[in-house]
């Protein structure tokens, strides 16, 4: 079969596989019909994620339909159509009884697939620990409507409930790349009272503001100052820092109020710096990820009701076959690209 592969450092190809096999009691095999290219296989292809191995398929953002599964597996069965989480996780071990599953103890637990086993740009692909890892589509949602459940959706969903956005709240997002945009709709779930979106690209500003028409979407010059004349105590109440860059995560802090929650969402190419004593007196509390994706089933019901809806970042759709030609698109941000499918399967 077909599939992306990490070769070395700097360089994916599409390769040809062995079809995966059941290995392990919990597995299920799963065909890909639909994949999407994450940021975050552009940092393992650029080498800014050591976990990830040599020779693995790439790729944790799928859906697909199940083809078989191991004598343990009974949350899904063959022929349905599923959501793959981006983590696997086992759910009774220390960390997944307190609900912390991306630092699940399992071997195969945590951010695997596509990192450290195989992934999903492909034709098929071995899910582990599968009652936990996949999640049943329901029959009135598409794919393309499911394709962000099991990583961006998961992401935004986890970082709004672990920021503890309150009605009265100034929330801050900056960034609104595909993961910012995701994290806009999931702290509109929570009815803040305002929400300012930083984004610097101006298309995506605009992008942005069709999606959420309530916030308010700037560039980050003067966003220090946009701040403040939009708060009420000093500065935002929360922040979401989703961008990844060192000039961005010094905004967060800085646009951030005293007492103010931080949560950083993005992930970095280098380490970042907090000065400490020009932040003195802030007493600021910072939430890092990576992100806890155990809330598909709720994800996918609120698609269902109309609550999210993620399919509008899906600007351009490849096959499988073509997919040097969707990473270069995406990773070089050319003709307004936001998010791009890849077909693997029909």
């Amino acid at each position: 079969m077909l599939a992306y592969t990490y070769i070395d450092r700097g360089r994916f190809a599409l390769t040809e596989k062995e079809r995966p096999s059941l290995l392990e009691a919990e597995d299920a095999i799963v065909r890909v019909t639909l994949a999407s290219i994450c940021t975050s296989d552009l940092h393992i292809k650029h080498g800014s994620v050591p976990r990830a191995q040599i020779g693995v398929t790439v790729g944790h953002e799928l859906v697909g339909v199940v083809e078989s599964v191991g004598p343990a597996v009974h949350a899904v069965k063959p022929g349905d159509r599923v959501a793959v989480n981006v983590e696997t996780y086992c759910g009774h071990c220390f960390f997944c009884k307190r609900g912390y599953v991306n630092n699940c103890s399992h071997p195969e637990g945590g951010w695997a697939i596509g990192c450290r086993i195989d992934g999903g740009q492909a034709e098929s692909v071995r899910i582990p620990l599968a009652n936990q890892g996949l999640t049943r589509i329901p029959d009135s949602v598409r794919d393309e409507q499911a394709l962000f459940v099991g990583d961006l959706l998961a992401t935004g969903y986890w970082a709004a409930r672990i920021g503890e956005i309150g009605r009265d709240d100034t929330v801050l997002i900056i960034g609104a790349g595909p993961t910012g945009l995701c994290t806009m709709q999931c702290v509109r779930l929570y009815h803040p009272k305002r929400m300012i979106v930083c984004e610097k690209d101006a298309e995506r500003r605009a992008f942005a503001a069709k999606l959420c028409p309530e916030a308010l979407v700037v560039p980050p010059e003067g966003l220090v100052n946009f701040v403040l004349d939009h708060s009420e105590h000093g500065g935002a109440d929360r922040v979401f820092e989703v961008a990844g860059s060192s000039e961005t995560f010094r905004l967060a802090w800085q646009c951030a109020r005293p007492n103010a929650i931080v949560t950083i969402v993005a992930m970095y190419d280098e380490p970042q710096i907090l000065p400490l004593p020009s932040m003195y007196g802030k007493n600021l509390v910072f939430k890092t990820g990576g992100v806890d994706g155990c809330d598909c089933a709720a994800i996918l019901q609120l698609i269902e009701a109309g609550k999210l809806d993620a399919e509008p970042l899906i600007t351009h759709t490849f096959p499988l076959c073509d997919i040097e030609q969707a990473y270069d698109l995406f990773e070089h941000r050319r003709d307004g690209v936001v998010k791009v499918a890849i077909r693997c399967c029909t």
